[in-house]
Order: C-alpha cells, then sequence, then structure tokens
C-alpha cells in the first residue's frame, strides 16, 4: 500500500511539472509572436515615413529577382529619401553583378545613392559599388580584383588511367566543351572561353572607366586582377573617401541636400518563406534582426559560367 500511495504522489508531481513547463512554452511562444508581430509593425512604420534606406550586399552575389523586385520598391517609395548600399561581398555570377548594377543605376536616377565597403568589396562587389554615386572605404576595405574568370576541372586522364571511358555523341567538337571527360582537351574549346571571358571583361572595364572618370587605359592597368586597400583605391580614384555610414549620410546630406537626421532603415528582399502568415513574417522577421539570410539555405544558387570573384 506504502508503495503504490508513494506511486499516485510521483504521478502527480509529474504531471505538475508537465504542466508547469507547458505553461512555460506557451508564454514565450506567446511573448515570441507578440515581439515579432511588434517588430514587424515597427518596421513597416519605419517605412512609411521619410528615411535613409539601406541596402545590404553580403555573401555570394547571384541573379536574384527579389532583390531586383526591392530596388524598384525602393525607386518608388516617396518615404526613401535616399539610398546606402552597404557592401561586404567577394563578388559573385557576372550575370548578379550586371543586374545589381543595372538596378542600382536605374534606382539612383531617382534617388541619391551611396556604397560603404566593409571588408570586401572585390570583383562583382565592385561592380555593385561603381554603379553608386559615391563609394566610401574604410582604410583597410579590400575592393579591386577587376576582371572575370572561368574554372573548369578534367579528369579524362585519371578516367583513362583507370580504364573509364565516358562516349559522347555530340552535333559538333565544341558542343558541352570544355568537359571534364575530354582528354586531350577539345581544340578550339579553351579559345572559345577566352574569347568569352575578354568580352565580358572588356565590358566590365568600360564601366570601370565610365563611372570612375578614368581613360580606358589607366582602367585597363588597375584592372590586372589586384586587389587594393581602402587607402590604395583612393590614391588610384577607385573609391571617393575614406569612411563608413556616417561619411555617407554626412555626404548626402552636404551634397544632395538629404536630413542628415533621417533614420537609416534596413530593406530587404522579400523571399518566399515555407509556411504562411506569422511563419512567413517570423522567418523575415528574424532575418532581419541577425542579418542571416534563412532563405538562402533553401537557394539553388551556384557559381556556374563565368565568375567576377575574388575567393568564394
Amino acid at each position: 500500500m506504502t508503495l503504490e500511495a508513494d506511486a499516485i504522489v510521483e504521478r502527480r508531481r509529474l504531471r505538475r511539472r508537465l504542466y508547469f513547463w507547458r505553461g512555460i512554452t506557451l508564454l514565450l511562444a506567446i511573448g515570441l509572436v507578440v515581439a515579432v508581430g511588434l517588430y514587424v509593425g515597427g518596421d513597416m512604420s519605419s517605412k512609411s515615413t521619410p528615411h535613409i534606406a539601406r541596402v545590404t550586399v553580403s555573401g555570394m552575389i547571384l541573379s536574384d529577382a527579389a532583390q531586383r523586385k526591392m530596388l524598384k520598391d525602393i525607386a518608388s517609395s516617396d518615404a526613401v529619401k535616399a539610398v546606402i548600399v552597404a557592401i561586404d561581398s567577394p563578388g559573385g555570377t557576372t550575370v548578379g553583378g550586371e543586374e545589381l548594377y543595372d538596378g542600382l543605376r536605374r534606382l539612383a536616377e531617382k534617388k541619391p545613392v551611396a556604397a560603404t565597403m566593409g571588408t570586401l568589396a572585390t570583383s562583382a562587389g565592385y561592380m555593385t559599388a561603381i554603379a553608386t554615386d559615391r563609394i566610401f572605404a574604410e582604410r583597410t576595405s579590400i575592393t579591386g580584383s577587376i576582371g572575370v574568370l572561368f574554372q573548369y576541372g578534367n579528369v579524362g586522364a585519371l578516367m583513362q588511367n583507370i580504364g573509364v571511358e565516358v562516349k559522347t555523341i555530340k552535333s559538333a567538337p565544341l558542343k558541352a566543351e570544355p568537359s571534364p571527360f575530354t582528354y586531350p582537351e577539345q581544340p578550339g574549346a579553351a579559345a572559345m572561353i577566352q574569347r568569352l571571358v575578354d568580352d565580358t571583361y572588356a565590358w566590365f572595364v568600360d564601366i570601370v572607366a565610365e563611372r570612375r572618370g578614368l581613360a580606358r587605359p589607366d582602367a585597363l592597368r588597375l584592372a590586372d586582377g589586384s586587389i587594393y586597400s581602402g587607402r590604395q583605391a583612393l590614391d588610384l580614384k577607385l573609391v571617393d573617401e575614406i569612411g563608413g555610414e556616417d561619411e555617407a549620410v554626412a555626404w548626402l546630406a552636404s551634397a544632395k541636400g538629404i536630413d542628415k537626421d533621417l533614420k537609416v532603415v534596413d530593406w530587404a528582399p522579400e523571399r518566399p518563406y515555407a509556411g504562411f502568415g506569422i511563419a512567413d513574417r517570423a522567418m523575415a522577421a528574424v532575418s532581419r534582426l541577425t542579418g542571416i539570410d534563412l532563405s538562402a539555405w533553401n537557394s539553388e544558387g551556384r557559381l556556374d559560367g563565368l565568375v567576377s570573384v575574388w575567393h568564394p
């Protein structure tokens, strides 16, 4: 009888603990929902009043439809008085860089736009910077690496050594070349890729010369793939000023007549998160609060084709 009574008491104790922790979990969930709601509501409110938009470009630069839409939304927003593009990127695909460059140039036709460089603003990251009206770099920022590359491997010799052969039937010798399985390399394949690289590289050099007010030979000399510190880039006229966001805001006030007391508000692309309603808003809020784009975990972005990148 004593053992049975003890078991009953223990079960009741465990049940009370279970109810306690369920209550705590429910309160935490309610608190999270309320906090996210307040944050999202405050974020929407801040975007409806006059402000300076901050657009962050970080990590690999890829083709991004959501980002293109965001830039159009910023351009059409009467509340956005100016834009600061905060760059911390080694570059990415040439198409991704081109799309971002073109989007920022269209945005700059409607609103003043400045760029700030963080640790890295190289290759397509530098391409992004020159789309703005003025570039600010920290003294130790790494920039430059102006150029284009195409990388591919070849395991054909290894496969021959181990007795493996890949049969290919194709319409012409250069179709699907260069191939990792073709050994020796198909004649003309490397020259074909070189022409592709040279054409895109010429365009990159042209926009550097145009946007930075450089003679093309001078731009070509700087576009040998070299990287530069912020101080070196200033001497080479690749950036305009040493500084960060505070200096960018001061320039917007002095040169463009923007109220220096305006709040700087983060804008981020709207991503298609799994789930609906509160879950969507919660994921978006967490991304903005942490600076981590959670939607990228499910992205299929790859560095295929031509890339303008220092180190991925």
